[in-house]
């Protein structure tokens, strides 16, 4: 599914209207409609409240006009909603101007995942200016190209399909892509990916891109690409187990990120690490008590096979940081404790930059994309002692799992470089409007407005 099949530039195309109605401008334009308008109003109970539609037909039977209500002037929101009710096979058009992110939404709440099943409805699609259609475009596919990712299963996505299609895009931008599978992870001296990795039929690596002037400032994303987590010898329970195709959504965030960068020529100069693996169980598989010698020389102890995706990131974030990086940003669905602090909506955030955390907030606050962020607080760091090696890879403790996780990745990144951790549910778990059930981008808008707001 492409997100231009939504949109059109052509104005000469006769379009529906979508008259977008808030609440307090209910009463006075209620009085001011033609009768016929006012009827359809009075039928319905048509308020000007979010979700709120009503539906006008000409003589003929045609719909010549749609009202949608606002609430508190939530265009993002009512356009979403919109776009999911209007019929198909038409073209609309705002009578009002709608911000970039209001209608990037329009095509995000049509998505549908049609790999294996073919999808009935016909398009809705929008009117946009020729100015901003091409923004809409690269900000809408951005977010399509992570929720195909994330929902395609492991038998279609698996760590060498992941790198092809990091190939691919290094191949659509010019970007320099390189790869470093089975054996070769350990010639290169990247042990956790090997052994994370090695019990899966298909061989663990790590899929580099860089793309652009390395005079422009070096931005660098590592995405957690376990593509699928059966636990290993910690297995997990088959509920538990039944969504973690989507464990590689980090390395879906990173690369739908990616692809927005380049598309949006962004001076700057881009890395991107993804450790793409199977976390398997098998005979060559991990162990609980392994202790494994890292990238960077410190020794850590398994304490739980399940808590693999804080491995793979740490060789990677060790690598990242063996250059000089101006910015350095990693996704994660990493862990249970982050969706039980914030829930599945909200991207838990974690960063010992202050000047950083609120300008990111902000820009989230800004494109409606949320996170929130939690502490990286040192009192925690005993939970992670070993009696044998620096440290373990997970505490016994059922508390504050998500920040000893992130407590865990900074042992492995330079203290000197700024650094954001994002820990991600990347699945919506029903429907919403411009929020369909599956895959979702989480965290990346943000990003991409604090990059383009930064750097542009």
């Amino acid at each position: 599914m492409q997100a231009q099949t939504f949109y059109t530039r052509d104005a000469s195309i006769n379009a529906v209207p979508l008259v977008l109605i808030c609440r307090d401008e209910y009463s006075r334009i209620k009085e001011l409609l033609p009768l016929c308008d006012k009827a359809c109003w009075e039928r319905v109970f048509f308020q000007g409240e979010v979700g709120q539609h009503v539906f006008v037909h000409d003589t003929d039977g045609q719909l010549n006009k749609v009202y949608i209500g606002s609430g508190e002037n939530k265009l993002t929101e009512a356009i979403a909603y919109a776009a999911t009710v209007v019929p198909g096979g038409q073209l609309y058009q705002c009578s009002q101007p709608l911000p970039l992110q209001a209608q990037s939404v329009w095509s995000l709440a049509q998505y549908r995942f049609d790999r294996y099943k073919k999808v009935t409805r016909e398009p809705a699609r929008l009117l946009v200016e020729s100015n901003m259609l091409d923004s809409v475009l690269i900000e809408a596919n951005m977010v399509f190209f992570i929720r195909d990712l994330i929902n395609t299963p492991t038998n279609d996505l698996g760590p060498e399909q992941l790198g092809e299609i990091t190939k691919q895009l290094a191949e659509t931008y010019g970007a320099q892509f390189n790869a470093w599978v089975g054996n070769d992870l350990l010639k290169a001296n990247f042990p956790a990916i090997h052994a994370v990795g090695r019990a899966s039929v298909s061989a663990p690596r790590l899929l580099s891109l860089k793309w652009g002037d390395s005079a422009h400032p070096h931005i660098t994303l590592v995405g957690k690409g376990v593509c699928f987590d059966s636990g290993g010898l910690d297995i997990k329970p088959a509920n538990a187990m039944r969504l973690m195709k989507k464990d590689m959504g980090g390395a879906a965030q990173v690369l739908g990120l990616a692809q927005w960068i380049m598309a949006k020529s962004l001076p700057v100069y881009l890395s991107v690490y993804i450790p793409a693996v199977e976390n398997a169980v098998g005979g060559d598989a991990f162990r609980p008590g392994d202790i494994l010698t890292m990238r960077n020389e410190l020794t850590v102890e398994i304490d739980n096979t399940d808590a693999e995706g804080r491995l793979v990131l740490a060789d990677a974030l060790v690598k990242a940081c063996e250059e000089p990086v101006d910015l350095l940003i990693d996704f994660a669905t990493l862990t249970g404790a982050a969706r039980v602090a914030v829930g599945t909506e909200i991207s838990a955030m974690f960063t010992s930059n202050d000047e950083l955390a609120a300008s990111i907030q902000n820009a989230a606050k800004s494109v409606n994309d949320p996170v929130w962020r939690l502490p990286l607080f040192e009192g925690y760091q005993s939970m992670l002692d070993s009696s044998i090696a620096d440290l373990q890879n997970s505490s016994p403790s059922s508390y504050a799992g998500a920040i000893v996780a992130g407590l865990f990745l900074q042992r492995f990144v330079s203290p000197q470089i700024p650094w954001i951790h994002f820990d991600v549910m990347a699945w919506n778990v029903s429907n919403k409007p411009g929020k369909p059930e599956g895959g979702e981008a989480m965290g990346v808008r943000a990003i991409a407005h604090y990059l383009l707001t930064r750097y542009s």
